[in-house]
């Protein structure tokens, strides 16, 4: 299971009491909602309750974070939360189904932050989740309660006493470089806290402030009104004054290029970097080059929170900013502007991912993840072809990230307004379709997009579309028992789908390559089979490439097996893991690991080989398919574990499996590529 937040650099201050109240009521509740103004301290409380139970021990649940902050509507939340756990689900279920059934009778804690802005979906979901899921606990913070039968309500309000208040802003003031150094300091620090009425981002904006003006200058400044842009897109209640009047104080102190940069980022729907708030924000009268240190500047006011090179506005923050950028109508454009660059993204993505680049594009895609979807939901209405050729593109790294839901949704949206055009981008998005109807084991379905993608890519004289077409039907004869016919398939598929470009083969090619070897294997031509498998790895390792490597590093490791060279099966099978580490795909590292559980069995390494199992386990459960692959892996597996189950004893075998299932997927991944002792109890 994943927790995954965007921790902030800042320290922890105070607020013993509620961290008491919070601790009480997650014993008592399942479902506790911290609820409080904006900038009230909610996610900050989360994070460290969550932390104080994780260093107590004892055995606790397993911990997910969902950060819903991003989303903009409810349409992907329960995908959001099925990324947080970790779950890369391969069947045609909704997401919501697969987080039910993945929880199961697991004790999780699941963290849903920021609610507030889709409480009925929050309800609706929270409500299935704890009726379905008998250990599960949900920890919330929004802004209202969400109003499920059994919530406890923590109400988080202000500091509860001006020497809490003064001791957060004191410490951001010496982050700041201006520690508070006499009496003096400490009676204006005071005097401010109050008039901020103790709320906490209020007085880390504040602190901020400090860097460009001294003490008793910024405690003359924020006592006069600054109201927020006329018909808001949300209501702010009376008791955000503090919080209102300090954001808007920090608004007017920031120079025109600041408040401009300021709401032009509040379009940005999560974290970014200076390549991306450069696209976005840097037009005209922001120059390119001036981005850059006008964000240092908004960084320096506490308005942008920085770390490791990435950037995030809070909440509260970039509300305001979206409201500027309302009253300056500038939504249009910078939504424009901001798909154009994350099509140009994708499209460089597909062009180079079979290449030195890859590895380094699954990290990009990934970080872009929000992006896409704004990017994506923009496009099906002002361009539909342009969104389906952006998923498109994204497919195939959306797949080893456990994203088909999501490619599958907004496939299908996109391809009938496209279908008129009928060109290279409809072909690529109906095999998109076609591989994640596949994926999903809905193969007669599948058969009928990929015949319709082989003769759109026949009209359209499309030589790489028709080269996709066959990597298309050879995976689904692989997958449905057919290895001959997958071999004939590519084989009979025009020369041009598989041409070289540039002396380098293209990516279809390299997937009508891989197909082969697969058939070759599965149909009992081994030697011909080793002697590709061997050309594509070498191939692929010279170019730094891991997906396809990793897949003929696994036949490789199959062929070993098959010819009864274990202990080399052995090598392979953990090579093929090594690549999978540096690009996901968790349908694939399920079937490598089986793999390497029958390898390490026949070489006589029984406890390795149970803990292999194990793994495989954990990842096919992850992937939501009870031991899937090519079909002649099934005797084989089945044979081997007998074999394991007489050797080691149900009870020997059962526990080594059963610490497999229960431990961390990156751990069992590097176990598995380097080996090593089999974790103990």
């Amino acid at each position: 299971m994943v927790w995954m937040m965007w921790d902030a650099e800042t320290s922890f201050v105070g607020r013993a009491a509620e961290l008491d109240r919070i601790a009480a009521a997650m014993a008592g509740s399942r479902l506790v909602t911290l609820g409080g103004a904006g900038g009230v301290g909610k996610t900050r409380l989360a994070q460290r309750a969550v932390a104080l139970a994780a260093a107590a021990g004892g055995g606790g649940p397993e911990v997910a974070w969902a950060d819903l902050s991003p989303l903009r509507d409810g349409h992907l939340l329960a995908s959001t939360v099925a990324d947080a756990l970790g779950l890369s689900d391969h069947t045609a279920r909704l997401p919501a189904d697969a987080v039910c059934a993945w929880i199961g009778d697991r004790s999780t804690l699941l963290v849903l932050d920021s609610c507030e802005h889709l409480p009925a979906e929050c309800r609706d979901l929270a409500g299935d989740l704890l009726t379905a899921c008998p250990n599960l606990r949900i920890l919330a913070t929004s802004r209202e309660p969400l109003r499920v039968r059994g919530e406890t309500v923590v109400e988080i309000e202000p500091f509860a006493s001006v020497e809490e208040a003064v001791a957060l802003f004191a410490d951001r003031a010496a982050a700041a470089g201006s520690p508070l150094v006499d009496d003096s300091d400490r009676q204006l620090a005071v005097s401010l806290c109050e008039q901020l009425e103790r709320l906490p981002l209020a007085l880390e904006l504040a602190a901020g402030q400090l860097r460009s003006m001294s003490l008793p200058d910024l405690c003359a400044g924020p006592y006069r009104a600054v109201d927020l842009p006329r018909a808001p897109t949300r209501r702010w209640p009376p008791r955000h004054a503090a919080l209102r009047t300090t954001i808007g104080w920090s608004h007017e102190l920031c120079t025109p290029q600041e408040r401009l940069l300021w709401a032009r980022l509040s379009y940005l729907p999560a974290h970014f970097d200076d390549e991306l708030a450069g696209q976005l924000a840097g037009g005209a009268p922001l120059s390119p080059g001036s981005v850059g240190w006008t964000l240092v500047s908004l960084c320096d006011k506490s308005v942008v929170v920085r770390k490791d090179g990435t950037y995030r506005m809070l909440d509260a923050v970039r509300e305001y900013g979206r409201m500027w950028l309302a009253e300056l109508d500038g939504e249009r454009e910078l939504a424009h502007r901001h798909a154009q660059y994350v099509l140009a993204q994708t499209r460089r993505a597909h062009r180079e991912w079979f290449g030195p680049a890859q590895r380094s594009w699954y990290r990009r895609i990934g970080f872009l993840h929000s992006d896409i979807r704004l990017a994506a939901d923009h496009l099906l209405a002002a361009d539909p072809a342009a969104a389906l050729e952006m998923i498109g593109n994204v497919t195939f790294f959306w797949v080893c990230s456990g994203y088909l839901y999501e490619a599958r949704r907004y496939l299908e949206t996109a391809t009938v307004p496209a279908a008129r055009d009928r060109d290279a981008t409809w072909v690529q998005g109906l095999w998109s379709l076609g591989l994640t109807l596949t994926l999903q084991g809905e193969q007669a379905a599948a058969h009928e997009t990929a015949a319709a993608c082989r003769r759109a890519a026949t009209e359209g004289l499309d030589a790489e579309g028709l080269g996709r077409a066959a990597y298309l039907d050879g995976l689904l004869h692989l997958l449905e028992g057919r290895p001959l016919a997958a071999v004939n398939g590519v084989e009979t598929t025009t020369p041009g789908a598989t041409a070289t470009r540039r002396g380098q083969l293209t990516a279809p090619a390299v997937l009508c390559r891989l197909v082969h070897v697969f058939g070759l294997t599965g149909s009992g031509r081994l030697d011909q089979a080793r002697q590709e498998a061997l050309e594509l790895r070498d191939l692929c390792a010279a170019l730094d490439e891991h997906w396809t490597r990793s897949y003929a590093e696994h036949q490789l490791a199959l062929i070993a097996f098959l010819s009864g060279q274990p202990h080399d099966s052995v090598r392979h099978a953990r090579a093929a893991l090594d690549a999978k580490q540096h690009i996901g795909d968790a349908f694939g590292i399920a079937m490598v690991m089986d793999l390497l559980a029958i390898a390490l069995a026949d070489a006589g390494e029984e406890p390795a080989a149970a803990y292999a199992f194990g793994g495989a386990a954990r990842f096919w459960e992850t992937v939501g398919h009870p031991q899937r692959g090519t079909p002649e892996m099934a005797a084989l597996r089945g044979e081997c574990e007998d074999r394991l189950v007489r050797r080691m004893g149900l009870q020997r075998y059962g526990r080594t499996f059963r610490r497999a299932v229960l431990s961390d997927a990156r751990s069992l991944v590097t176990w598995g590529a380097y080996g090593g002792p089999v974790p103990e109890e």
